[in-house]
């Protein structure tokens, strides 16, 4: 590349050539030493001089083509690439190059990289320590005006003091699904239940704020589509942070405490739409969402630890007015990853949950077992134990395995749960009840970045979208397919309760056009032996199609 130069270069060679032929012209022609040698030492110091300068020029003249480079446009990334330049495989947190900070030159390559392979943002409050937040908000592509900073770090609109002490993030996650269910006729003494042909779910519509001091960190996300009814006010977590340790968050407050590798993902970064029975059942037990909790979790590039105390689900008390007694819980996961290395990682885990005591109401100590089939597009549960009384724990433990090759993913993860119950009233003792489920999936990324490990959530993250969607250029954003086996036995007849055992077979495919949108589309088949429901007396089985779009900031 020709480098350019300023106009008054030729000027100050020109006169330095000149003064230096002056000298010889001048000591012929004078007849006094003391005068020639003062106009040669006065000449030499001009000529120092204008040298100077002139290294100068040159100096500010690299600084100033180095300034002007700045970061690559999509572009120039996008010809880089076509070039046969790789990018990195691996991604500190799933957003950034280790290797090279913003700006930088990849050696021996004429290509600056701005950003990582974009995965979605969380759909959690974005709980980061005050070192990884200034870095963040101080990157260049963020706007600086009149002592703050305006951007998206991660892809989340943040604005921040320029010390990144102060500052306020908001997000989003938008998840609608529709579609509807096929052969659900019910057999003879069965009721329907709730299968729609077609209809349509607001899954999911949490808006994430996040407020800071340094360390400190607040996070309320209200939820305005929970669960399987179309649309109903919720909150999804209240909660005060401390991120001030290495590697570390300390939590109180109304939060979703990680328990399952699962349920330790965003729900942004699902494979399918829902997750497994089982593993929604277990986290339910003394987590899930909203449930008050005390508590922290640390993690390493190779392992991951949390632990909490959980009590009420938000809203609680308002549902049962005669809760005399508030549940007590805790949740404890620890993971790791053996072996790590370009192309594979191998995930070990083990999670266990239980409530030492559940809500003593209006029915005493209760406690019910009961499941969709894997799509919230129905009210019915035809996974069901009816209302078990007289409860005096429940408990829940199980390992989880994971493994990724370059684009494809495994993992599958196994829980017991038992239960344990009270004496009757005049004495009788109550056996112990046993129930179990497992599932085992599958994941492989067409186009598009695979989906990588997230050391700080302990799980898989989705895949990345390395290029956006622009067919003009032959971009087409990310695709994956997944396919999952799921079974939740909730039958324990030797102490005759039969909640039913449930197996889905479950097939889908995503489609990621940039990090903040994707389109979703799932087939479950499902069978359910019979419980003692009205709508599940013999049995039932049945397919669903669902959709679902999602936003994600």
């Amino acid at each position: 590349m020709m480098r350019r130069c300023s106009p008054l270069l030729p000027f100050f060679a020109f006169a330095s050539i000149l003064m230096s032929g002056i000298a010889p012209v001048a000591e012929a022609s004078s007849s006094d030493d003391a005068q020639i040698r003062a106009l040669k030492a006065e000449m030499a110091e001009m000529r120092r001089e204008m040298m100077g300068q002139i290294t100068h020029l040159k100096s500010q003249i690299a600084q100033n083509e180095t300034r002007q480079k700045g970061p690559v446009s999509r572009r120039t990334a996008r010809t880089t690439a076509q070039n046969g330049y790789k990018f990195p495989e691996k991604y500190a947190d799933n957003d950034v190059d280790p290797n090279v900070k913003f700006g930088e030159q990849v050696p021996h390559k004429n290509i600056l990289l701005n950003n990582g392979v974009g995965t979605p943002p969380s759909d959690r409050g974005m709980t980061t320590s005050w070192k990884d937040f200034k870095a963040a908000t101080q990157q260049d592509e963020n706007v600086h005006v009149g002592g703050m900073t305006i951007g998206f770090p991660k892809g989340r609109f943040t604005v921040a003091s320029e010390d990144g002490a102060y500052g306020l993030s908001i997000g989003l996650a938008f998840h609608e699904d529709f579609g509807g269910f096929m052969g659900m006729s019910p057999r003879r003494g069965e009721t329907k239940g709730d299968f729609s042909s077609f209809t349509e779910n607001a899954r999911r519509l949490r808006i994430p704020f996040t407020f800071r001091y340094k360390d400190w960190v607040a996070n309320v996300t209200p939820d305005f589509g929970s669960g399987s009814a179309d649309g109903s006010d919720g909150l999804y977590e209240a909660n005060l942070n401390y991120t001030g340790l290495h590697n570390t968050i300390l939590t109180v407050g109304y939060f979703q405490p990680r328990v399952t590798e699962e349920d330790s993902e965003s729900s942004n970064d699902f494979e399918m739409m829902e997750r497994p029975a089982i593993t929604d059942i277990v986290r339910n037990i003394a987590a899930g969402d909203a449930r008050f909790s005390v508590g922290g979790l640390h993690y390493e590039k190779r392992w991951w630890i949390a632990g909490y105390f959980t009590g009420q689900t938000f809203g609680n008390r308002a549902k049962d007015t005669n809760i005399g007694d508030s549940q007590t819980g805790g949740t404890f996961r620890v993971a790791g990853r053996p072996y790590v290395s370009k192309d594979i990682d191998v995930h070990l885990g083990l999670s266990a949950i239980s409530a030492f005591k559940v809500n003593d109401g209006t029915n005493g100590r209760t406690y019910t077992f009961k499941e969709a089939p894997e799509v919230n597009l129905t009210t019915t549960a035809l996974l069901n134990t009816g209302a078990l009384r007289n409860i005096g724990s429940v408990w829940s433990a199980g390992p989880e395995l994971g493994f990724r090759w370059k684009k494809l993913v495994l993992k599958g993860e196994y829980y017991h749960i038992g239960v344990t119950r009270n004496q009757q009233q005049g004495g009788q003792s109550l056996p112990s009840l046993s129930f179990e489920g497992y599932y085992g999936a599958a994941n492989y990324t067409l186009f598009g970045k695979p989906r990588m490990y997230n050391e700080k959530e302990g799980a898989f993250s989705a895949p990345g979208v390395e290029h956006e969607f622009d067919p003009a250029h032959g971009y087409w954003g990310a695709l994956e397919l997944s396919g999952r086996y799921s079974v939740a036995d909730f039958d324990d007849t030797a102490n005759s309760v039969r909640g039913g055992r449930q197996t889905v077979w479950s097939g889908g495919v995503n489609w990621y056009p940039n990090r903040h949108f994707r389109v979703m589309l799932d087939f479950n088949h499902f069978i359910v032996t019979r419980n003692s429901q009205a709508y599940n007396i013999l049995g039932r089985d049945g397919n669903s199609v669902a959709a679902r779009v999602q936003a994600a900031f």
